[in-house]
């Protein structure tokens, strides 16, 4: 098991998933503390990072495309102080920031996990119910409906019509836009067979953001509501059904078999896959020491 524990917050990789846990400092941000303890499958990771810097280095998880509905609804929009999936280190703890990471790619090496998309949410999203108020109006969610409030600052056109309620039937898609600049930022549903094209100001579909100290928090929303709709993966999938109903379009050409891989080149890997799993046997029960695992474990890397 591999472990930092820094005061921007705890990571613990046990071999099959990490346990991220925020802080309790003053300097992390409200919706790490309010989205608490992430528990991350080793198979929804992409890869794993570490930067070092004079006073202090940062460690990086990569996601998977679609595994996480909260980088997806947030559609990569996180500043580094919201992230997650980033942990500030202390120069002290650089070296403890290094293992952390050899631990992490030696096991996806070990397990094979492939870097690309996802086709299923690999991550729940957070818990329900869920309500923020920020901007002008309050967004809540109980996991079935929407329920968008309006506060006096609204618009006349949102809080002429009253609170709305929207169906997670009738959603169709969500998107978290942070403010940047002079450019308010907003939470927006966008419902069937009513799409809306005015500003966020005016649609009563959406809650528009001003930048103050919540406004990350409508982001979970999102990721609630993201989480419990198809995964982006099976729309796609249903519009390239659709188009192949199309009978105007002609049939793509049969591809040519791909060529069978060498023998020789798969036992070689398998048999330095097994020689890595042995070395981690031997570090774990004390046979190797650190600095000789590490040596042990370079070199076998080297040949693959």
């Amino acid at each position: 098991m591999a472990e930092i524990i820094q005061k921007d917050g705890t990571w613990v990789f046990d071999g099959d998933a990490l346990r991220l846990t925020p802080g309790r400092d003053k300097n992390v941000s409200l919706l790490r503390r309010e989205l608490g303890e992430l528990i991350v499958p080793l198979a929804a990771l992409a890869g794993i990072s570490f930067e070092q810097g004079k006073k202090s280095g940062r460690l990086r998880l990569r996601l998977r495309d679609g595994a996480d509905p909260l980088l997806h609804a947030a559609g990569g929009r996180l500043t580094e102080p919201h992230d997650p999936y980033q942990l500030l280190v202390e120069s002290d703890r650089y070296g403890v920031a290094e293992y952390f990471v050899d631990e992490v790619r030696n096991a996806l090496l070990l397990d094979q996990v492939p870097s690309g998309p996802v086709d299923a949410y690999l991550l729940p999203g957070p818990p329900v119910p869920l309500s923020v108020s920020a901007g002008d109006g309050v967004a809540s969610f109980d996991g079935e409906r929407v329920r968008l409030e309006w506060k006096w600052q609204a618009e006349d056109a949102k809080s002429a019509a009253g609170p709305r309620t929207l169906p997670l039937a009738d959603i169709v898609a969500v998107e978290w836009q942070p403010t940047v600049g002079l450019e308010n930022g907003h939470l927006r549903f966008t419902v069937r067979a009513a799409p809306s094209k005015v500003p966020p100001k005016y649609d009563p579909n959406a809650v528009e953001l001003w930048g103050f100290k919540k406004d990350p928090l409508m982001a979970l929303v999102a990721a609630a509501v993201q989480a419990r709709l198809p995964h982006p993966a099976a729309r796609a999938a249903l519009e390239d059904a659709r188009a192949g109903e199309d009978t105007s379009t002609p049939a793509p050409a049969p591809r040519a078999p791909a060529p069978a891989p060498a023998p020789a080149a798969e036992d070689d890997h398998d048999a330095l896959l097994r020689r890595l799993r042995e070395l981690g046997d031997l570090h774990r029960s004390g046979v190797l020491t650190d600095e000789e695992f590490t040596l042990a474990k370079q070199a076998v890397l080297k040949r693959m």
